[in-house]
């Protein structure tokens, strides 16, 4: 089986290289950017307004194939790929929560935003604690690092690949 995903708009960042970025909404506190929506899918951003966050769900479309075992940023052992947030995937979809500053037409304006500049987005979704927010009771290996999230910048560990999409 297999389906077509059609970006319905184009995240602009500060971020231009894949090197240097931050690798989670963490380490991009207060980073502003804006989404530009398709104007066909404008009359959908109704209402956003009423949301302070966001889920962005988008292409890595800078992402070049993947490997089922990689050495994450916040690791130095090599771990299984879907226990990672790793951006090299058999479906290259990321996702951040992002804070929405205003909205003008077809323009949102958001904060805390990781991704590289020009990245297409696949949906917007809003952010609700009730639905949203989950009690866990385990964080695998990343249990001790996830704080690092905050200061760690992204590399070129996952531009190359050995499995081509």
């Amino acid at each position: 089986m297999s389906f077509t995903i059609i970006p319905i708009g184009i995240i602009h960042t500060p971020f231009n290289n894949l090197e240097g970025m931050p690798i989670q909404p963490s380490g991009a506190v207060d980073v502003t950017g804006t989404i530009v929506m398709d104007k066909e899918y404008e009359p959908g951003l109704k209402d956003i307004e009423g949301f302070s966050h966001l889920i962005l769900l988008y292409q890595f479309h800078q992402s070049k194939g993947y490997d089922l075992l990689v050495k994450p940023f916040l690791d130095d052992e090599k771990r299984g790929l879907f226990a990672t947030r790793a951006p090299r995937r058999p479906n290259p979809i990321g996702l951040s929560i992002v804070r929405l500053v205003e909205r003008k037409g077809n323009v949102l304006t958001i904060k805390d935003i990781d991704v590289l500049s020009g990245t297409p987005l696949l949906d917007i979704k809003p952010y609700v604690t009730a639905f949203d927010v989950k009690e866990v009771a385990a964080l695998g290996w990343l249990e001790k690092k996830q704080d690092k999230a905050k200061i760690l910048k992204s590399d070129s560990r996952f531009i190359e690949s050995s499995k081509p999409l």
